[in-house]
């Protein structure tokens, strides 16, 4: 049973590393024929230069090539994990360090911060790659080698701080309450989220980046009047110095209750206009009054569920624990390598889930339109982004499908005139700007 459990495993993450590799290749030779061919839609002609098309089309492809190494490097590096002995080492390790404290949740605790720390180290060279290589040579990184260094610290304090609470709470509820442990988890988890969407605006967030009220009082009047049209109540309009890190650009709602605010990287204060600002504010504000936060919680909620169900099933299996080299059934064990190899089984349901994401978006796009009863500024907003983040404008349709949260721009575009009776412009399948 455990070779037909391995085999099992393996043969759906090569299918998942196959699928993912050949969509990739797919968009790199599409971009290029593409761009080789002069195809860009109609839209764009007045508004990407041949110079910003040709260093798009650059940074699309080698974001493929590194996509193309990371891909095999995190198989490997998952396969070496489950096969190579690594988690009973681990396991012996923390039952060991677990003997000299006295609460039986600390050895699982351990265990699983122990196995997140082996991967966040070995997932480092490939931070690296792509912050100090890959963005540094289109102009994107803003990071220093300090305030990387830094960041890891503060992401691995946090980890262990809010980490090891969460899953004393897990082990504690899964040996404490019988065959229906894993509702209870549910409900522990779900209350769990809740509390970090009103902590991490104003406790976790801060950590990492500077926010500041945004200073000209004219754009913050006319934001809280945009506010208070939809009925938004915030906790206040910010800036953030996302320029610190990344020439990236973007705005985004977050928090719940009275933690909920309204943020703009400074990028995007610097490349866009009042209108154009506003405009995408409004599309961020669509979310909020369209209740798409929610919406994602809930169908978050329900997957979460039911991997807790199939969890409990897979608790008491012994076969299952000896494939990957552990003599019996543990709950801490069992909790790192359901999350593992669960990655692999569910895959295929990446492209309903961007789905229902992209369809939240247009929603918001018509939202703003019909707020600010014109769409010539999220046009404008939209076409900027595109071109400041070296967005790609025309990716394959596979691809975006099953890759992107966000349609293209062109598609977003002719979302916006066809709903407003302009005139309707070709549409290019795939994943566009942010906003």
């Amino acid at each position: 049973m455990e070779s037909l459990i391995a085999w099992l495993f393996v043969a759906f993450l090569a299918a998942e590393l196959i699928v993912e590799s050949l969509l990739n290749e797919a968009n790199m030779r599409h971009l290029e024929r593409q761009w080789r061919q002069g195809r860009l839609p109609d839209l764009f002609t007045a508004t990407i230069s041949p110079e910003t098309h040709e260093k798009s089309v650059r940074y699309a492809l080698a974001k493929g090539r590194f996509a193309r190494w990371s891909a095999v490097y995190g198989t490997v590096l998952t396969l070496v994990v489950l096969f190579g002995g690594v988690l009973p080492w681990v396991d012996r390790l923390a039952g060991g360090a677990g003997n000299f404290l006295p609460l039986p949740e600390v050895p699982g605790i351990l265990f699983c911060l122990a196995v997140g720390g082996v991967f966040a180290v070995a997932s480092l060279p490939l931070r690296i790659y792509s912050t100090f290589v890959l963005e540094e040579r289109f102009g994107f990184n803003k990071t220093d080698v300090r305030t990387f260094v830094t960041d890891r610290v503060k992401g691995t304090v946090l980890a262990v701080v809010l980490g090891a609470p969460f899953l004393y709470g897990v082990l504690w509820l899964m040996r404490a309450t019988g065959a229906w442990w894993w509702v209870y988890v549910f409900v522990f988890i779900f209350a769990f989220q809740s509390l970090m969407l009103v902590i991490y605006p104003t406790l976790i967030a801060p950590l990492f980046n500077r926010f500041s009220p945004v200073a000209d009082d004219s754009l913050r009047d006319a934001i809280t009047k945009l506010a208070q049209r939809v009925g938004l109540r915030t906790s206040g309009i910010y800036t953030m110095d996302g320029s610190k890190r990344s020439g990236h650009s973007n705005a985004y709602f977050t928090g719940l209750g009275k933690a909920k605010r309204i943020v703009l990287f400074d990028t995007l204060l610097e490349q866009l206009d009042r209108g154009q600002l506003l405009s995408v504010l409004a599309h961020e504000m669509g979310h909020y009054k369209m209740r798409h936060v929610l919406k994602g919680l809930g169908l978050s909620a329900v997957f979460t569920l039911a991997g807790l169900w199939v969890l409990s099933l897979l608790l008491d299996y012994p076969p299952l624990f000896r494939t990957f080299g552990l003599h019996e059934p543990a709950h801490h064990t069992a909790l790192v390598i359901f999350s593992l190899i669960s990655g692999p089984f569910t895959f295929w349901l990446a492209p309903f889930m961007n789905h229902i994401s992209r369809r939240h978006e247009y929603e918001a796009d018509d939202f703003a339109v019909r707020l600010l009863d014109d769409g010539k500024p999220l046009e404008e907003a939209l076409l900027a982004l595109t071109v400041n983040n070296l967005s790609n404008p025309t990716p394959h349709p596979w691809y975006s499908a099953y890759h992107d949260s966000h349609p293209a721009t062109a598609e977003r575009i002719h979302a916006i005139r066809v709903a407003g009776g302009g005139e309707a412009v070709a549409a290019a399948p795939g994943g566009g700007a942010g906003a």
